[in-house]
């Protein structure tokens, strides 16, 4: 067991530098060939940042553990909102300026109810995949429709910014695009091995274990971005990281392992995960969108959005237990 301790341990340190490195080397690659800053920050670093995401559910869809692709998929929804977003706006309340990025908001809790519906007979079939990859491809396609025609949008400009700020030559670009992504795919499957034998071990259920480490050590990329952005006061960074991030994950990640095996659902999931995850969606859709001068998530909201994340996870170390 200490051999499967070390694997997470490790795989985790390498996946958050490798998810970096395959980020910074993506955009600046886009960056050489003409992309936007808006698409850059919409399509590549969403992408980016939820590969980890998709190479661990991946992986554990191949090696028969639904329970830890789902909860990696759905734990890192949550831990992207509850902690992330929570951490952020503890450091400089979120403004939400962008226009896309408020469009993107009821887009994000639609495809979960989506989610919620698929899941309702306690199975994710290779046909609810495909609508699942069916309806990503819908929305990357207009996302960068979106993109080309609002290259003004300030999330754009947050963009421009921070790429201006971190020129990188095209030849070390592709090397650390290379390189990042040869070094997930090896630290995905340490991270999977070492939680699948943890759980084993200590007779806790896969789901948990991808619920709590594996969708907090996933998490890790955006949650350092995010934390960044805030402390540059680059609020639509912060809060795109995190809506990319989701969308990637309950359509592309849960998507591509289901088409992979059909997954088979646990009751926890449907009434304990999903309801959590919608809700506080619902959330972050009303401190996004409320009417007045400007949206905001503020001081007291980021304290309750972290006590959610802290009680959530008592939730699930006492499931655990039980």
């Amino acid at each position: 067991m200490l051999y499967a301790i070390a694997s997470i341990l490790i795989g985790l340190v390498l996946l958050v530098w490798s998810a970096d490195r395959f980020v910074d080397g993506a955009a600046a690659t886009a960056r050489h060939f003409g992309m936007p800053p808006l698409l850059i920050g919409m399509v590549i670093v969403g992408f980016g940042t939820s590969v980890p995401e998709m190479l661990v559910s991946a992986q554990s869809a191949l090696q028969g553990n639904p329970g830890l692709a789902l909860g990696n998929a759905y734990g890192s929804n949550i831990a992207n909102i509850a902690l992330i977003l929570g951490a952020a706006s503890l450091i400089s309340p979120i403004a939400v300026h962008s226009q896309v990025l408020r469009r993107e908001l009821p887009i994000l809790l639609g495809i979960s109810l989506v989610a919620l519906v698929q899941l309702w007979d306690g199975h994710l079939s290779r046909l609810d995949a495909a609508v699942l990859l069916l309806l990503f491809a819908s929305i990357m396609g207009w996302s960068i429709m979106q993109g080309m025609r609002e290259r003004t949008d300030s999330f754009g400009t947050e963009m421009d910014e921070e790429m201006r700020s971190n020129v990188m030559p095209i030849g070390k670009a592709v090397m650390w695009l290379v390189i990042g992504l040869g070094v997930l795919m090896l630290s995905s499957r340490m991270l999977v091995w070492g939680a699948v034998t943890v759980a084993q071990s200590l007779g806790v259920s896969d789901l948990i274990i991808g619920l709590t480490v594996v969708a907090l050590g996933t998490s890790l990329p955006e949650l350092a971005s995010s934390v960044a952005a805030a402390f540059k006061k680059e609020h639509d960074i912060a809060l795109g990281n995190v809506l990319g991030s989701n969308m990637f994950n309950t359509l592309a990640v849960v998507g591509i392992a289901g088409s992979i095996q059909p997954l088979d659902v646990d009751n926890a999931v449907l009434f304990r995960d999903m309801p959590v995850m919608i809700g506080l969606t619902l959330s972050l859709l009303f401190m996004g969108l409320r009417f007045r001068k400007e949206s905001r998530i503020n001081r007291f909201e980021a304290v309750l959005l972290l006590l959610v994340y802290v009680g959530y996870n008592g939730w699930l170390v006492m499931t655990a237990l039980s």
